[in-house]
């Protein structure tokens, strides 16, 4: 009985800074850049988005919808954003896969709130639930769960 207390409450301590990752970026079946941005709006605001990339010391706009704001010339007609549910936007670049940079930095910008992530062109994966799943931080929860049941059942 102590033994699963310590282990639930050792549990209950690495849970703590567990959060999912609210930028993903992934190539899709069809060769498409997709990069879903999951940031939670601010109450009682206009939402806004930007979606871009940086190389090196150059930033490019792939798409917006602030006023004022336009993506680049090579952008605008590969390009389309969805609203994702509950909340948060996917940015879909056909056509750059093969001409993507190695290093790139993909960024989103929701409502001001920005959130980035640096991936190397090698580290892009699938867009299958599977890797989507194997790269959030929760992934490694349910073995454990599992685990624990097995070792106290």
């Amino acid at each position: 009985m102590l033994t699963s207390l310590f282990l639930c409450g050792a549990l209950g301590v690495l849970l703590v800074p567990v959060r999912s990752q609210l930028i993903s970026v992934c190539i899709e079946e069809d060769e498409d850049l997709r990069v879903d941005c999951r940031i939670k709006p601010k109450p009682n605001k206009i939402t806004s988005y930007e979606f871009s990339w940086s190389s090196g010391t150059k930033e490019s706009l792939i798409n917006t919808n602030v006023s004022g704001s336009a993506a680049e010339v090579q952008f605008r007609d590969k390009s389309e954003v969805v609203e994702l549910d509950p909340y948060g936007y996917r940015m879909t670049l056909k056509g750059f896969t093969n001409t993507l940079p190695h290093n790139t930095t993909y960024m989103c910008k929701i409502s001001g709130q920005v959130q980035n992530i640096n991936l190397e062109k090698e580290q892009l994966q699938p867009c299958s639930a599977v890797s989507q799943f194997l790269k959030t931080s929760w992934s490694w929860i349910v073995p454990l769960l599992i685990f624990l049941y097995h070792t106290h059942c």
